[in-house]
């Protein structure tokens, strides 16, 4: 049997509103949301991964992980024209996972096992998940990707996960590794519990 080939995306394009300036550069424990996002990345998994980002030192950050870097000219179209960006980038791999950029306690053991999740069951879409709750990342084969290219605004992964609920695989993860940081306050009172 061949060994499938895997993309991710590693989504790091947003404006961040409700932060207030670019979260990505916003350090927990003396390390940046971006960093920590990088480092969750099991590479050596996948045949490529692309950093989609509007932000030349995540750009600069990326080329350090030798990972591809995508300019997104455009975070004011939403979240598909990420995808977009980063699906064309892997387009001939047997899967995509997109990971964001803010989830500051994600492991990459987590990663690694939900890869490995996904090749015993390569039909489904697999994501990790707390208590039946799914979170991010997700992993996607390749037979989603012309309707994850077909989103639009600030559409994701959800809106197709939702259409095809009973093709979803869940790896439990402990909660702390699903939140996410959309706000200082967020990030300060992560700070204060760790």
């Amino acid at each position: 049997m061949k060994q499938l080939k895997l993309g991710c995306v590693v989504m790091a394009a947003g404006n961040a509103r409700r932060f207030g300036e670019n979260k990505l550069a916003a350090a927990l424990r003396g390390r940046s949301l971006i960093l920590r996002a990088l480092e969750a990345v099991p590479a050596e998994q996948f045949e490529k991964v692309v950093v989609v980002t509007q932000y030349p030192e995540v750009m600069r950050l990326a080329g350090e992980f030798r990972f591809a870097a995508v300019h997104n000219p455009h975070p004011d179209w939403g979240i598909s024209h990420t995808i977009a960006l980063g699906l064309t980038e892997v387009r001939d791999c047997d899967g995509v996972l997109f990971c964001v950029s803010d989830q500051p306690l994600l492991r990459r053991e987590s990663v690694e096992r939900l890869v490995e999740l996904w090749r015993a069951h390569p039909e489904k879409i697999a994501a990790l998940g707390h208590s039946g709750v799914r979170g991010n990342p997700c992993l996607f084969p390749a037979r989603f990707f012309p309707e994850l290219m077909a989103l639009r605004e600030d559409h994701g992964g959800s809106t197709v996960i939702r259409r095809h609920e009973e093709e979803l695989l869940l790896l439990e993860v402990p909660a702390a590794e699903l939140h996410d940081v959309d706000t200082v306050q967020a990030l300060e009172a992560l700070e204060a519990e760790l």
